[in-house]
């Protein structure tokens, strides 16, 4: 299972990303989480202690690395340099495991624009194309409600194309848009999720103002959730509501995923 999760900023997409992520582990899945967000905190979401997160050092500021692999320094006028520079061997040396998720921070190519070509972005997006492309596991990319990191190729071979919103029109808006650059890349299978919603009333403004893409669920509004965060712990391991509201989004998701929906 391949699977982009994306949404406006502070929607709850990152709390899904992690429960799905610790799900399948749960099931004995192998699985890499690939933090895609400009604010990185997928770590903390996981579980992972805020001191240990912060020693996570970005794909996209490891300039060693970055210049050895691509031919180029990276901050520097780079005329010349590798377009598909090897990354293979990523995801196993520069991941940070939490409760059987092999999680991957990508950084943000800080000069030029998201969609710049040096070689920061080229090694960014040969690392994600490796992982979506060539990688058994399953595969969980929690990303902001760009969809630069994907290219034609790589978004193809995305199982399911999840777009996080909660009820607001704004939320309604970014989706929209969002839609709109899944199919410019020729996903064919995307869907919605509700989020930090409290009522029925909620949940059906959700549906009736996304009526091109099936709604799997909703992750409800909790306290649980929000003293998880202040307390840096994992959603996972402290809110059972939340647990079984995402399990119920995955098997719907495997569900229609299966029937080619």
């Amino acid at each position: 299972m391949k699977l982009a999760i994306t949404g406006k900023g502070g929607v709850g997409k990152t709390t899904l990303a992690s429960l799905l992520a610790r799900l399948y582990a749960a099931e004995g899945k192998s699985v890499i989480a690939i933090d895609a967000n400009p604010d990185a905190n997928l770590a903390s979401a996981l579980g992972l202690p805020l001191e240990q997160a912060r020693q996570i050092i970005p794909i996209a500021e490891m300039k060693e690395l970055i210049e050895e692999r691509t031919g180029a320094k990276p901050g520097t006028p780079a005329p010349f340099f590798k377009l598909n520079p090897r990354v293979d061997d990523i995801p196993e040396r520069f991941s940070a495991t939490i409760d059987g998720v092999k999680l991957l921070i990508m950084g943000t190519v800080k000069k030029g624009g998201g969609g710049c070509m040096c070689p920061e972005s080229a090694l960014l997006r040969n690392l994600i194309n490796h992982l979506l492309l060539r990688e058994s596991e399953v595969v969980i990319l929690d990303m902001d409600a760009g969809v630069e990191h994907l290219g034609r190729g790589t978004a193809r071979s995305v199982d399911a194309f999840i777009i996080v919103v909660e009820p607001g029109r704004r939320s309604i808006q970014t989706a929209e848009a969002i839609r709109e650059l899944a199919q410019d890349l020729g996903i064919k299978r995307s869907y919605v999720v509700g989020s930090k919603t409290t009522s029925d009333a909620d949940r059906r403004f959700i549906i009736d103002n996304m009526t091109d893409l099936e709604v799997l669920g909703f992750i409800n509004y909790s306290s649980k959730i929000i003293e998880a965060d202040l307390k840096g712990i994992s959603v996972f391991d402290s809110d059972p509501g939340a647990v079984e509201e995402a399990r119920k989004i995955k098997e719907k998701l495997e569900h229609v995923c299966k029937e080619g929906k």
